[in-house]
């Protein structure tokens, strides 16, 4: 079943099942100063790096984990997934991936965003959870469905995983040329889609929800929210200059 996620705070969301934790954060509560207000957590966007420090912090903190332990990635739009263990640590390069899995029950991942779609997934009977960044070209390459294949790996089952999608520009806004949409509808024919006015549009998220369809994830969930017609999240098609929310997926230790 897809359905909106609940707000907590503002239009930030989190819930649980059976031990998985799932939250997606909005733009506010944090201390960066525009373009980047407030709550900014990309740390390659040009924001004053103390300003990411302690938005990471605030952020961890709120969920009741140590910002230390969060796993991030090097997000290229691509379909490389890391097994990982823990955090990289002060000295180790974070890895050019778009997804990361673990079997190690209480280490956050997290994903950044800011139209494309951050997507969360869990197996608690497995112990099992990855988190995923898809963008149309890592919907294209099949970001996704690499994440489910490595947890399947480790153990996880495809019809014990629940998935949550966060909010991510939706296919009412996200207008791109006709030959580009028949290129990604031609490998994800879920993503057609039709902008509001009529022109041409990708849906990444209905496209990330058929593939993981496909894959048999049937517990389901999408956000409610568009990033470029929310106020409350950030969207770099509309704002070009601007921060990156995040999609936190944990297990309980």
């Amino acid at each position: 079943m897809i359905g909106p996620q609940h707000a907590v705070s503002h239009k930030d969301s989190v819930s649980s099942d059976g031990g998985a934790h799932f939250s997606f954060t909005d733009r506010w509560g944090g201390v960066s100063a525009a373009p980047y207000a407030e709550l900014n957590l990309g740390g390659a966007v040009g924001d004053d790096p103390a300003a990411v420090l302690a938005n990471r912090e605030r952020a961890a903190r709120a969920r009741g984990f140590d910002p230390a332990q969060v796993v991030w990635m090097n997000q290229v739009h691509g379909r490389d997934v890391a097994v990982v263990e823990g955090p990289w640590g002060d000295t180790r390069e974070i890895p050019a991936v778009d997804a990361v899995v673990t079997a190690r029950r209480g280490l956050p991942l997290a994903v950044l965003t800011a139209d494309c779609t951050p997507v969360l997934l869990a197996d608690p009977v497995a112990g099992i959870v990855a988190a995923a960044h898809a963008g149309r070209p890592g919907l294209v390459a099949g970001v996704v469905p690499a994440a489910v294949a490595a947890m399947v790996s480790l153990g996880a089952e495809p019809s014990r995983i629940t998935a949550r999608t966060g909010p991510a520009v939706c296919g009412r806004c996200y207008e791109v040329p006709a030959g580009m949409r028949d290129e990604v509808a031609a490998v994800v024919p879920a993503s057609w889609s039709e902008t509001s006015w009529g022109t041409p549009a990708v849906d990444v998220t209905a496209g990330v929800h058929a593939q993981l369809a496909d894959l048999g994830v049937t517990d389901r969930q999408a956000s409610a929210f568009c990033t470029l017609e929310s106020g409350d999240h950030f969207s770099y098609r509309r704002d070009r200059t601007t921060g990156r929310l995040a999609g936190y997926v944990w297990l309980d230790g």
